[in-house]
């Protein structure tokens, strides 16, 4: 059986993840007829059926699924290498760090100054992810390390050292009927519709979310505000924010876990010591 072409495999995952070939069609800037001759093509050659097709409705078969799941890692793996062959290239190191905005409970400028204290530091990089794709930066080789949050991001593939352990809180609109309590159960917020994360699977909470999908901070927020749901977030992401929003403590979530995280393979000094600089900012301010 010949192996898969990276460009066939990305045609794929955009099928996969889009559900609709207009739409993948449309983010890939190819024909959709095009498109549906390469995803036929892959099938043939695997001698399985990846995807149900109807008139109104495209699904993944398990065969699908597997291969989405294993497909982007592969996809990221060859990102990654075309990466750190340019960084081996490069006149000058220089470290990437990839977080989300307001997601470093404080800890950046501290670990910042920590590590410009360390022999050999290099320059630092700060960019901005989205609320659930700053692991694939990682992966494909757009950040060397990253801040993250258990068990929210997948970790699969990454090393981490853990920086918080943290409560999480409910996020509510300010006339919500729990908005007056101290604290809260999980019970407490039976019923309520709560965000589904594009990309998350798991949000800590039992059952199905049931709210509108969103992929950012601010959509949650506005949605939150107009009533149309609650979120369930570690207490770092939650607060200050908007004067119109009430933060109550659950009591019984899963506590969440501010990480630091990096590529397994990496093994760079630049990144050893980064991580380093990040636990003992993260132990100071524990302590």
């Amino acid at each position: 059986m010949s192996e898969l072409e990276t460009r066939e495999l990305e045609y794929f995952v955009a099928v996969a993840e889009e559900l609709h070939f207009g739409r993948a069609a449309v983010r890939l800037s190819i024909a959709q007829p095009a498109l549906s001759k390469a995803v036929r093509r892959i099938e043939s050659r695997l001698g399985v059926l990846l995807l149900v097709r109807s008139s109104r409705h495209v699904s993944l078969t398990p065969a699908g699924e597997a291969l989405l799941h294993h497909g982007r890692h592969a996809i990221n793996a060859v990102g990654a290498a075309a990466e750190a062959a340019r960084r081996a290239g490069a006149p000058e190191a220089h470290l990437r760090l990839v977080i989300k905005p307001g997601g470093d409970a404080d800890l950046l400028s501290a670990i910042l100054a920590g590590y410009a204290e360390r022999p050999g530091a290099g320059r630092v990089d700060i960019l901005f992810g989205g609320a659930t794709d700053r692991a694939d930066h990682l992966r494909d080789g757009r950040a060397d390390v990253a801040l993250l949050y258990r068990p929210f991001d997948d970790l699969t593939g990454l090393e981490s050292r853990t920086l918080v352990v943290e409560d999480r809180v409910a996020v509510l609109p300010r006339g919500h009927r729990l908005a007056g309590r101290d604290q809260v159960r999980l019970a407490d917020l039976a019923g309520e519709a709560l965000p589904r994360w594009k990309g998350v699977r798991w949000t800590g909470v039992p059952g199905e979310p049931t709210g509108p999908e969103i992929e950012d901070g601010p959509q949650m927020v506005q949605l939150i505000l107009l009533g149309r749901m609650i979120a369930v977030l570690p207490r770092s992401l939650a607060g200050p924010g908007h004067p119109d929003l009430v933060r109550v403590p659950v009591t019984d979530a899963p506590p969440s876990r501010l990480v630091i995280a990096w590529s397994r393979p990496d093994e760079r000094p630049l990144v050893a010591d980064f991580v380093a600089a990040a636990v003992a900012a993260s132990g100071r301010a524990a302590a």
